[in-house]
């Protein structure tokens, strides 16, 4: 995907490239595999995919699954490069959290929050209050710190300051920040203040869920800035394994590939 992304831009601003790759398909590892049967191959399954599984071609599996933040760093690109043209995006419609031993939706509106059966009533109210410091949290301006300092405060006694039960601080940092451990609650509030706000933006933006996803998987991505670098000119080679990088005097000239250069 880096690299794909960086064929893209380069050839549009005007630089000369030739992209190889040694794989038959655009993406590397961020690619989607289709159809099932060449799942199937890639990692040496036996058989085929079971009937019930229905037309290998209805399936597109990502090698590495990532969500896209509705209002993150990479939609911001795919916006300003216009890749947006080459691809379709599905919202996700909701995330869920597992809590001893129960499933429960995330809240992504203000009424679904006061109904959650995630925290108790007036656990919400503080919690709303937390939320609408986090909205107005400006690194910029001290003025919305009240009292807390980004670089030096750190989350729990941010938790302390708003008195967030524990079910609420893990609900928290995991579903909103998107933390795996709880390593940030002892480092300074910046950091996990501005995941919550990216978080909340990208529930703004697109309705019930702040993820999106590509229609076909993420091999899309790739691919969409593939297609961007061939229009401006930019040269693709798949199956072409790279030997050796040519270097004369010093400088790269040429790649070997196939015994020619």
């Amino acid at each position: 995907l880096q690299e794909c992304i960086l064929s893209g831009i380069m050839s549009v601003n005007g630089k000369k490239v030739l992209h190889m790759d040694r794989n038959s398909y655009y993406g590397g590892e961020s690619a989607s595999i289709t159809p099932l049967e060449d799942l199937y191959k890639r990692f040496n399954l036996p058989g085929t995919p079971p009937e019930s599984m229905g037309r290998g071609r209805d399936w597109n599996v990502d090698l590495i699954p990532k969500f896209l933040m509705a209002n993150g760093q990479l939609v911001k690109m795919l916006l300003y490069t216009e890749v947006t043209r080459y691809l379709d995006f599905k919202v996700i419609e909701g995330s869920f959290v597992y809590k001893g031993g129960k499933i429960y939706k995330v809240p992504s509106t203000e009424a679904e929050a006061l109904a959650s059966s995630l925290m108790g009533l007036f656990e919400k109210r503080r919690f709303r209050k937390f939320l609408v410091y986090v909205a107005n949290f400006d690194e910029n301006d001290p003025r919305t710190f009240e009292g807390v300092d980004p670089k030096k405060t750190t989350m729990r006694d941010v938790y302390k300051k708003f008195d967030l039960g524990q079910d609420v601080i893990d609900f928290t940092g995991h579903a909103l920040a998107l933390y795996r451990t709880d390593d940030y609650l002892d480092q300074p509030c910046q950091e996990t203040i501005n995941r919550i706000k990216l978080y909340s933006e990208s529930l703004a933006r697109y309705g019930k869920s702040p993820y999106l996803y590509p229609l076909y998987g993420l091999g899309e991505l790739p691919q969409g800035f593939a297609r961007l670098s061939a229009i401006y000119g930019g040269t693709y080679m798949l199956n072409k394994p790279i030997e050796e990088i040519v270097i004369e005097n010093g400088k790269v000239v040429g790649v070997k590939s196939e015994g020619e250069v």
